[in-house]
């Protein structure tokens, strides 16, 4: 599978990544400003993994940091062409495509404009279908590998003197923190380009077929969009195998920007029986009922919804707000490394003081 990306699927990619980000995946102008830079600068070309031979060198393509726009953050697109060079010249080897992380309202366009400036394909492959808040929870089993990797990052706000470039190498677990903290340090978001891994692993281990999924959801979006908010919101339940679980008022957001560039908190939905609370780290990680019981968890994809259907990140919720939350079970999504890896839950269950590795890791 060859196709070159082209202005007509920049909003596709968005549309279909927003719901895809859970509450999270960056910024719907950001993935404009990135897709629309891509089209113009070049031919961005998305490819399956299968065009790749065995031994060609892969990236992931991410950015880092909290997307809830409580942080005075600034990316430019030629952060993420910086990133991918830093990462080629350390390696001592050309990158033959990037996957990214994750969808999201940017994050599914993130290796575009690398591909359109560079040639780096743009590969068919997530680390995670959904947004989630740690790097290691998209680096396709990675995370507890004593392996030394290498891991790039670029961006920051220009104006606050907060730009920086980075180069590290060592073991995933322990250098995914530096990066997050540098991401705190540039003003909250911050420009990747990590774990040069060979073709045959993305293959066995990534979530293929994730950019073309999120293409396809917003496709039907956009066909969905002259008929009114009720009919979005079913094609998006239809496209993603998904369903409501619940729809109400929002009656509180304690949601707070920790050091550690995090969003950590709660949403609160509805009331009586149909409450709903939204554990959120980052993006949605889970929902509870009336009564605490579980209603969806990680690695399910877990969005909210307008009337008119448009995915609402956690940054722009505000109290009194009418949302609908939408599920995708996680038995109707393709899976990659990164959600059967033990070692990534620990500090999400920490942050939410809550049980995440039991309902990701099927027990």
């Amino acid at each position: 599978m060859r196709r070159i990306l082209t202005a007509r699927d920049v909003e596709p990619a968005i549309k279909g990544g927003a719901v895809f980000a859970a509450g999270g995946g960056g910024w719907a102008d950001h993935g404009r400003m990135l897709g629309t830079a891509a089209v113009n600068a070049g031919q961005p070309e998305l490819v399956s993994i299968d065009e790749l031979p065995d031994d060609a060198w892969i990236a992931t393509a991410a950015a880092i940091g909290a997307p809830a726009g409580t942080t005075a953050w600034q990316m430019l697109g030629a952060d993420y062409v910086k990133a991918v060079q830093l990462l080629q010249d350390e390696l001592g080897a050309p990158v033959a495509g990037l996957i990214i992380g994750q969808n999201g309202k940017s994050s599914t366009l993130n290796a575009w404009l690398p591909s359109a400036l560079l040639g780096t394909k743009v590969i068919d492959a997530v680390g995670d279908l959904r947004a989630h808040p740690t790097g290691d929870m998209g680096s396709l089993g990675l995370a507890n590998s004593p392996e030394p990797t290498i891991q790039t990052a670029v961006g920051g706000n220009r104006a606050n003197n907060a730009y920086l470039e980075l180069v590290v190498r060592g073991a995933t677990g322990k250098v995914s923190p530096i990066l997050r903290k540098a991401a705190d340090m540039s003003g909250g978001f911050i420009a990747s380009c990590r774990n040069p891994i060979r073709a045959s692993y993305v293959r066995e281990h990534a979530a293929l077929g994730g950019i073309s999924m999120a293409l396809a959801l917003g496709e039907a979006i956009m066909a969905a969009e002259p008929k009114g908010g009720a009919a979005v919101i079913d094609a998006i339940c239809e496209a993603s195998r998904g369903g409501i679980i619940g729809t109400g008022e929002v009656v509180e957001k304690a949601v707070a920007y920790t050091q550690e560039a995090f969003d950590i908190g709660t949403v609160t939905i509805g009331s009586g029986a149909g409450r709903r609370v939204l554990h959120v780290m980052n993006e949605y990680m889970a929902v509870s009922g009336p009564d605490g019981e579980r209603l969806a968890t990680y690695p399910d994809v877990i969005t909210t919804l307008d009337d008119d259907g448009v995915p609402v990140s956690v940054g722009e919720i505000r109290e009194g707000m009418r949302l609908h939350v939408l599920r995708v079970a996680r038995d109707v999504i393709p899976l990659s490394a990164s959600v059967t890896d033990p070692s990534v839950y620990p500090i999400v269950e920490t942050a939410l003081g809550m049980d995440i590795s039991s309902y990701a890791l099927g027990r």
